[in-house]
């Protein structure tokens, strides 16, 4: 039989339900289509160019580029090629797919013909099998991820194939790595752990996804996010894994930025939270061990598992003692203490602390030895105490203020879960001992104030005289958060004429310039009132003299004149005010009054005010109590129940109640340590 024409189609192929075409190599043009091929181009009329008719039907290649492209199955079919079997797709549908072959006939035309039939993949169960395997291919093979394909069994995995992704990412050709195991890119910071994981899901045949520290060809470390999937045949039996690997350094180095950005933001936030808390605290003390304790607690446990703080009794001189320790653990404080005892550093001694009393630098010790101590090593009762605190890491810092170096500051953290101190640490504990140590020394400053003011008060406020019929008791106390100095003062001056004088003032203000302005006011109304004046006048010749001398104090001041005897039945009692609370008066028949004379400006308020007197019987056994505000004057308390109280408390006084004994009784009923302003207390028994 001869061959068939060019527009002649094989005897049974015309009525096949496989589309096939005849194209003419010589003209590019399909000139006879089957029914099966008509039916893909409907109202397309034959010749027709090639191109135009893979148009016409819809072709593309697996990629959706039309079949025009050079590289395209039905392209090369038109040139003459040999086409053993390539998938085209339907309108770029990839779930319609043709399989196209093509075999070219010579002897058909100048330059023969070319036979394209195009298998539909649904129909041929075997081309649907190499089509899908053919699409997983290139998929694998042309993703940006670097995909692994390993064995499902055997106890390593071996690896049967890569695509070029891996190559680039990881620097091995595919026989450098075929037959090997899993784990060819681990390296000596992969973690262990997260390797195992991994392992263990390929062991249990199930999913899987990890970062880890991988390590290319070159040596060269990258960060590899690898997610593990099983693969299975079509009867469910296990054959493969295939690891698809990324590269995520620049992820993973982000978010370890952000996390340490985070961490010093948090520790910063910690820092100043600790700074303030101690500056708070430590600016309200005035006692200096209180200081030195308050800092060791503020810093264990936020800071350190134990702290101690040595104190120089003098500055640059000397040893120190351990003024203060405290620990995590409530039983081993007893240990800290015994070591200071033991170690007992001293300025110009050996040892850390020694050496910072010194004047020497903050000392940092990151890890300690953990057999025995810096110093007192050959102690057996210290290499003891040493075991039992077991120090890990320390710090040790002075307490420096005002150039001058007070003291030292010891933190530590201990064996086994203590942490190592850096050199952030060693800066905010001297931070810390910087603020601690201007307490300490303002501490200080305040008892030699103290002490200053002391002596100052007891040289002015002697112990009252020994009078001739009268019983003379007298009190003088601090108020809260004062030195122990102020305005307020009592007086008792037997006069040349055998009158007794009584007097109770109190300065405006409270500090060494009161204490200084209320010796000059006594020692003036002493003057006025040797000259045997009444107590107005007294008052208003010191007001004068306060002004002339330009003194710039103010007082308030009661003055009383207690007259002799001088053959009456009755003494007689002369009072004075200048704006100071009334004294009390308690007569033998158990009476209880005020002694109000007309009240009058402060000293030194007003010039030129005469201060007028009252006059009052004082029968022997009477009780006069001369008192200044702060009895009656504390802070959250109504004055005028505070005043009630104190003429209840007199009243209540037996006739026979000893003078120190009232004293005492009196204080105990009105005095409390809410007290805030100073208190002077004159109480005096005429006897006769």
């Amino acid at each position: 039989m001869s061959p068939p024409g060019p527009a002649v189609l094989p005897e049974g192929i015309e009525s096949a339900p496989t589309p096939v075409l005849v194209v003419d190599l010589s003209t590019r043009s399909v000139v006879r289509a089957n029914e099966a091929a008509a039916t893909l181009t409907p109202g397309v009329r034959l010749p027709v160019d090639v191109d135009a008719w893979g148009k016409a039907a819809g072709l593309t290649d697996v990629d959706g580029r039309p079949l025009g492209d050079p590289w395209s199955p039905l392209h090369r079919a038109a040139g003459g090629q040999h086409v053993a079997g390539e998938p085209v797709c339907v309108g770029g549908n990839e779930h319609d797919v043709l399989w196209l072959t093509a075999v070219p006939l010579p002897g058909h035309g100048p330059q023969g013909v070319a036979l394209v039939v195009l298998v539909r993949l649904a129909e041929d169960e075997g081309l649907l099998d190499r089509w899908l395997d053919l699409l997983r291919s290139r998929a694998l093979a042309n993703t940006d991820a670097a995909v692994v394909v390993t064995d499902a069994g055997g106890p390593d995995f071996p690896i049967r194939w890569v695509n070029p992704a891996f190559t680039r990412m990881a620097g091995y050709e595919p026989h450098e790595v075929l037959g090997r195991s899993t784990t060819l890119l681990h390296g000596r910071d992969t973690d262990p752990v997260v390797a195992d994981r991994l392992l263990r899901a390929m062991r249990d045949r199930r999913p899987a996804t990890e970062v880890l520290l991988n390590y290319r060809r070159n040596g060269t470390a990258f960060w590899n996010e690898v997610r593990v999937s099983p693969v299975q045949d079509s009867t469910g039996r296990l054959t493969n894994f295939v690891l698809v690997q990324s590269d995520v350094t620049e992820r993973v180095l982000v978010e370890h930025q952000r996390r340490a950005a985070l961490a010093a933001a948090e520790e910063t936030r910690q820092h100043l939270r600790l700074l303030t808390e101690a500056t708070t605290s430590l600016t309200a003390t005035l006692d200096t061990v209180g200081a030195a304790r308050l800092l060791a607690r503020l810093v264990v446990p936020s800071m350190a598992d134990f702290c101690c703080v040595d104190l120089l009794d003098e500055p640059g001189v000397g040893a120190a003692s351990r003024v203060a320790a405290t620990h995590r653990v409530a039983d081993r404080v007893g240990v800290l203490y015994r070591i200071g005892e033991l170690v007992s550093p001293r300025v110009g001694g050996s040892g850390p602390v020694s050496r910072v009393l010194s004047g020497g630098p903050p000392v940092l010790i990151p890890e300690m030895p953990s057999d025995r101590p810096i110093v007192a090593a050959n102690d057996p009762e210290m290499v003891r105490l040493f075991r039992e605190l077991r120090p890990m890491s320390m710090v040790v810092v002075p307490l420096r203020a005002r150039g001058r170096v007070l003291g030292a500051m010891v933190l530590g953290t201990e064996r086994p879960y203590g942490r190592r101190y850096t050199q952030s640490d060693l800066d905010l504990a001297s931070n810390l001992a910087g603020r601690a140590a201007l307490a300490v020394d303002n501490a200080r400053l305040y008892v030699r104030e103290h002490q200053a003011a002391l002596t100052l008060q007891q040289s002015l406020l002697p112990e009252p005289p020994e009078v001739p019929g009268l019983a003379l008791a007298a009190r003088y106390l601090v108020g809260a958060g004062e030195a122990e100095v102020g305005g307020d003062w009592y007086d008792v001056l037997p006069l040349p004429d055998g009158a007794v004088g009584l007097v109770v003032g109190d300065v405006v203000g409270h500090d060494l310039r009161a204490a200084a302005a209320m010796g000059q006011l006594r020692g003036l109304l002493r003057a006025c009132a040797w000259e045997g004046r009444g107590p107005g006048a007294v008052l208003d010749r010191c007001d004068e003299m306060v002004h002339e001398l330009r003194m710039g104090s103010m007082a308030t001041a009661a003055c009383l004149r207690l007259e002799p005897h001088n053959g009456a039945a009755r003494r007689k009692l002369q009072v004075a005010n200048a704006g100071h609370p009334a004294p009390l008066i308690r007569t033998p028949d158990g009476t209880v009054d005020w002694l109000t004379s007309p009240r009058s400006p402060l000293l030194g308020a007003l010039r030129g005010v005469e201060r007028r007197e009252s006059r009052v019987d004082c029968p022997d056994g009477s009780l006069l109590v001369l008192y200044t505000d702060g009895i009656i004057e504390v802070r959250g308390a109504d004055p005028d129940e505070l005043t009630d109280r104190l003429r209840d408390v007199v009243a209540g006084l037996g006739d026979d109640c000893p003078v120190e004994e009232i004293c005492d009784r009196i204080l105990a009923a009105m005095y409390t340590p809410a007290c805030q302003d100073d208190v002077a207390l004159l109480v005096v028994r005429v006897v006769g």
